[in-house]
Formats: C-alpha cells, sequence, structure tokens
C-alpha cells in the first residue's frame, strides 16, 4: 500500500499543474479572394509563392548571384548564427527541468606542532556526490522550456524571412542593372545617330544650304544624349557594388545575362487562397512564434509565485586512510527536502505577470497587423502587375509614334518643307519614349518580383 501511495506521490509530482494560459492564435480576417486576382484556368499552380525561385528567375546569371547571395550573405549567415544562439539556449532552459548531479573529491594533510608529548600529522580524504531537484510542480520550467522553443521557431522564420528578403533584393538590383544597360545602350546609339546628323549639317552650314540656327539644334540633340550617358555609368556602377554586397564579395563587376526584355513573364500569375498565405509567409510564421514563446512566458512567471519544492541529497566516503576510504564506517549520506513560497515581495510577481500579459498583447497586436500588412501587401503587387503590363503596352504604342514623327520631320526637313525645330523635337521625344519603355519593361519585372516575395516565394529550396 505504501509503495503504491509513493507511486501515486511521484506521478503527481511529475505531472504537475500548468498555471499558463493555453494559446490560441488571435483571430484574424482571411478575405475569401484576394483584391484584384483574376480566376485560374483549371490545372495551374496553387499560388506563385509555391514555386522555388529558380522556376520564377530563369536567367542563369540571376540564378548564380542568389546562390551566391544565399552562401556568402551576412544578414543570412547572422541568422543562421542566431539560430545556433537559440539551440543552445533551448538546450539550457530544458536542463532545469532535471536533476543535477554534481561530484567531488578532495585530500588534505594536516600536521600540528610539535609538543613536549610529539608531533604528529593528520591527512583526510573524500568522495562525495550530491544531486538536487527542484521539483516542477507548476511547469515553471516546461513553460520556459515552450517559450524557448517558439524562440527558436521565431529565429527559424526570421532566417527564412532574410532569404525571400535577399532574393528579391538581388532579383530587383538585376533587372535594374539591365534596365541601366538598355538605357546606355539607347543613349550610346542615339548619340552616335545624332553624331551623325551634326556633322552632316555642319557640312551643310558651310556650304551655305542650312543656317547656324540648324547646327545649334542639331548640338542640343548630341549634348542631350551625351550627357545622360556618365549619369547612366554613375548608376551602373553603384548597381554593380550594391549586388556585389549582396553576394558577400567586395565591389566588382557583374555578370549579365539574358536582356530585360528576353526575361520571362506571364500575362497572369496564380494567387491562391489567401488563407494559405498564413502559412507560407514567414514574417507571419515568426509573428506567431514570437507570440506562442510570451505566452508560454506567463506561465513561467506565474509559477513563481506558488510554492516551490526542491530536493536535496548527498553522498559519499570519507576517512583518514586510504585502505578504509570505501569501508562501511567512511560512509555517509543526507537526504533533504525545502518548500519555498513567496511571502512579500511589494507585489513585484504581480507587475512581472501584468508586464508579461501586456507583452502577450503587444505580440498579438503585432500578429495581427503583419497579416493585414500581407494581404495588402499582395493585393498591391497584383494589381501593379497587370497594371504595369498595360503601361507598358501604351508605352510601346507611344515610341512607335515617336519614331514615326521623327522619321516624318526628317524627310520633311531635307525635303525643305520645314526647319530643323521639328527635328529636334521629334528626336528629343523618341529619346525620351525609349528610355521611358525601357523603365516600363523594369516596371513589370520589378512587380513580378513583388508580388512573389508578397506571396512568401523565395526561401523554399
Amino acid at each position: 500500500m505504501n509503495g503504491r501511495l509513493m507511486l501515486a506521490t511521484v506521478a503527481l509530482l511529475t505531472a504537475g499543474c500548468a498555471v499558463g494560459p493555453r494559446y490560441q492564435r488571435p483571430p484574424v480576417s482571411v478575405p475569401e479572394n484576394y483584391r484584384g486576382a483574376v480566376q485560374q484556368p483549371a490545372g495551374a499552380a496553387e499560388s506563385l509563392g509555391d514555386e522555388q525561385w529558380p522556376k520564377v528567375f530563369q536567367d542563369e546569371k540571376l540564378q548564380e548571384l542568389i546562390r551566391t547571395a544565399l552562401e556568402n550573405n551576412f544578414d543570412v549567415r547572422i541568422a543562421a548564427a542566431r539560430i545556433l544562439q537559440a539551440e543552445a539556449q533551448v538546450g539550457i532552459t530544458h536542463a532545469d527541468e532535471y536533476p543535477t548531479l554534481d561530484g567531488s573529491a578532495g585530500v588534505s594533510s594536516q600536521r600540528l606542532a610539535a609538543s613536549r608529548f610529539t608531533a604528529f600529522q593528520l591527512s583526510e580524504m573524500n568522495i562525495n556526490l550530491a544531486a538536487a531537484w527542484e521539483i516542477d510542480f507548476w511547469k515553471k520550467f516546461r513553460s520556459a522550456t515552450e517559450a524557448a522553443r517558439a524562440n527558436l521557431l521565431a529565429s527559424q522564420w526570421a532566417r527564412q524571412s532574410v532569404v525571400g528578403t535577399l532574393i528579391s533584393d538581388i532579383a530587383t538590383s538585376y533587372y535594374e542593372l539591365r534596365e541601366l544597360d538598355a538605357e546606355l545602350e539607347i543613349s550610346r546609339r542615339t548619340l552616335a545617330t545624332r553624331q551623325d546628323s551634326l556633322d552632316l549639317i555642319r557640312l551643310l552650314a558651310d556650304r551655305g544650304l542650312t543656317s547656324l540656327l540648324d547646327v545649334r539644334q542639331a548640338e542640343q540633340l548630341v549634348y542631350t544624349s551625351s550627357e545622360a550617358i556618365p549619369d547612366l555609368e554613375r548608376q551602373t556602377a553603384q548597381r554593380e557594388n550594391q549586388i556585389s554586397i549582396l553576394t558577400g564579395n567586395l565591389p566588382a563587376g557583374v555578370p549579365r545575362g539574358r536582356e530585360l526584355t528576353a526575361q520571362p513573364m506571364a500575362p497572369e500569375v496564380p494567387a491562391g487562397l489567401p488563407s494559405a498565405l498564413l502559412d507560407r509567409r514567414p514574417d507571419i510564421r515568426q509573428a506567431e512564434q514570437n507570440l506562442v514563446a510570451l505566452n508560454a512566458e506567463i506561465g513561467a512567471i506565474r509559477a513563481r509565485a506558488f510554492p516551490q519544492i526542491a530536493l536535496t541529497t548527498s553522498g559519499g566516503f570519507q576517512s583518514r586512510a586510504l585502505a578504509s576510504l570505501f569501508s562501511g564506517p567512511a560512509g555517509m549520506w543526507t537526504v533533504a527536502g525545502a518548500l519555498t513560497q513567496p511571502i512579500f515581495q511589494k507585489g513585484k510577481l504581480r507587475a512581472g505577470v501584468r508586464l508579461a500579459e501586456a507583452e502577450r498583447q503587444e505580440a498579438a497586436l503585432v500578429y495581427q497587423k503583419t497579416v493585414e500588412q500581407a494581404f495588402r501587401e499582395v493585393s498591391d503587387a497584383l494589381a501593379a502587375y497587370r497594371k504595369t503590363q498595360e503601361f507598358r503596352s501604351q508605352r510601346e504604342q507611344l515610341t512607335q509614334a515617336a519614331e514615326d514623327a521623327a522619321r516624318l520631320s526628317e524627310i520633311r526637313y531635307r525635303s525643305g518643307i520645314t526647319n530643323y525645330l521639328e527635328v529636334l523635337t521629334s528626336q528629343t521625344s523618341v529619346f525620351a519614349a525609349e528610355r521611358g519603355l525601357a523603365q516600363a519593361h523594369l516596371g513589370e519585372r520589378l512587380a513580378l518580383v513583388q508580388l512573389y516575395k508578397a506571396l512568401g516565394g523565395g526561401w523554399q529550396q
């Protein structure tokens, strides 16, 4: 009977009683469909966010840059180091749930001063083992371990968020670099054409077939295109430096792959179900794990106000002679139990609980805000993806019209029907339209990058 009672007591002490709140995901409003999403055909992928990044960014050089960045980028490596810290913290916190065992051994020798009787020397040897265990009846340590594990998961999701952001930044910078290359090529080509025209007009002016005004207007066209080149070269160098740093390298040149217009673009992309975004976006998962950790911390803090039961025991051997160290009379042991109950701390424990509850409330609001912000980012990205395509289409028509106008004005000028001012205006419009078209192509690609990131894509390997 006594054995059964002891087993029941041990089971009760081991099971304990939780004094913390159960975790419940905060309520959030999830729309049935994203605003701006279109109906996808049967058999289409569930969401662009489910695709691995090599399928979204198919430029081979861009893929090489992303792989290098994932290996060398300092933000990713810092995030990985934080995961290691969180893993170690879980081990430290989890160890509090178990008994501790310490061992010690000692040898001492003492010689007393001589007297009229005799001088003698005392030696003593001892070996001891001491164990201590604070029974986790109120699940103080288990709650702390739960919080540490949630912090570990939060750090893992934080790393995934860093990875997704890094891939987005690399793709954005690469597309911007290719757009600068396109503008630079337009500027150099235009400069060469306008320089040829200027040489011809100067020749005509020397022969008295045209006026000095035409020469000055032709010079304006040359200087307009030439002044753009140094600024574009500056931006190109700075963008290359940015990409180099993102890939964990010192500033250097960046290899190019496909031209900007050759980067694949689909008319529409699947957005998927809004409810799936809660499990796909790493920032949402991180915010929820932060909330889980703070919820568990409340239980650990509340448990401090309840009685704490600690068991200690020690045993070993002590003797003045090595031969008799492990004999029966040399053995010794002690067993003790203690119960500690906080009595007066001037409201410190209650204030700690209120602080933890307020922190949990803040974390819940952060989670809800993160969810709403995620839905907004997806809706914004969907609208941008669709409208930038429409804008690019209009830009193509504008560029074609400007080129036709410039061609006709050149014919009219050479036929003597109009002056060179009309040519100046038309050529200026063409130059601006071509650069604007390159920027419109860039806007399309950046909209794809932002949509992929908003849907929680990029961190999947």
